[in-house]
């Protein structure tokens, strides 16, 4: 097994903990699970957006000409699945449990999604996706605690919510970890590149958009001590020596002499003169 889908499942993995870890505090807890989930995902919105900008797209840029093109389309691509998923499963008044399968079913796409985000960026480098995965498993415990109250809000029992949720906000993570992995470490150098740049416009969507909506719900200092917090937490950790393998990292080592330009498939370090 390559090394690239066995960091990206194994992070996969860890954030399918870290969601039962947020499920945990919501049977223990559920009033101050529920308070503090908004925080949660504030403080994921400022490590994904400040990691995005500051790593994530300097580096799609370096290595693929027309990244950026790639990153719009990654964004604006997280607001279409978005509006598609509201057109195509509507929420209709009823049966008080099928209300419940449009915000899940949502909640289970995205999760799936961040596990196919783990598998691009390890592809492209190590270091690039130990950044993305922790920003995406900070959010993880705020999501299973999201999932869970949609459940419960719907009608379902407390053993239920705590079944179901983990699977739509757990499960599916190392699931789309495993799937995308199986096909993303057979890509081209500039293929995965592309779709490196992709995840990154995705992530800054995720960041910038759904995980920015609970700044209406929480009063403005805590808000932003919570979005500022995540920054600093993101700094922290782009500041440490975090070093691996991956087509991004090869290019790198390969071909400073050749200036940050474009990829060149089939060539690496050694096959340099």
């Amino acid at each position: 097994m390559p090394f690239s889908l066995q960091a990206s499942v194994s992070f996969g993995v860890l954030a399918a903990l870290v969601t039962m870890l947020g499920l945990a505090a919501v049977a223990t807890r559920i009033e101050w699970s529920a308070r503090q989930s908004g925080l949660f995902a504030l403080s994921a919105a400022g490590m994904l957006i400040t990691i995005s900008l500051l790593h994530i797209v300097p580096e799609a840029l370096a290595a693929l000409p027309g990244a950026g093109q790639f990153v719009l389309g990654g964004f604006f691509g997280g607001l279409l699945l978005t509006f598609a998923m509201r057109t195509l499963f509507p929420e209709h008044a009823g049966n008080a449990r099928a209300l419940a399968f449009t915000p899940l079913l949502a909640v289970a796409v995205h999760s799936f999604f961040d596990g196919v985000i783990y598998s691009v960026s390890f592809a492209a480098s190590f270091q690039s996706g130990v950044y993305a995965a922790l920003g995406l498993i900070l959010h993880e415990f705020a999501e299973g605690i999201i999932a869970f109250a949609i459940l419960a809000r719907h009608g379902f029992r407390v053993r239920e919510a705590l079944f179901w949720a983990f699977l739509a906000a757990g499960a599916t993570t190392p699931l789309g970890a495993l799937v995308s992995g199986l096909f993303v470490n057979s890509l081209g150098a500039e293929t995965v590149a592309a779709l490196y740049a992709v995840s990154a416009g995705l992530l800054i969507y995720v960041a910038t958009g759904p995980m920015m909506q609970p700044l209406t719900e929480v009063s403005p200092a805590r808000g932003l001590g919570a979005l500022g917090a995540g920054v600093i937490f993101a700094l922290t950790v782009l500041a440490l020596p975090i070093h691996g393998e991956g087509l991004l990292d090869n290019h790198d080592h390969g071909h400073d002499h050749a200036g940050p330009g474009a990829l060149e498939p089939g060539h690496d370090a050694a096959t340099l003169p």
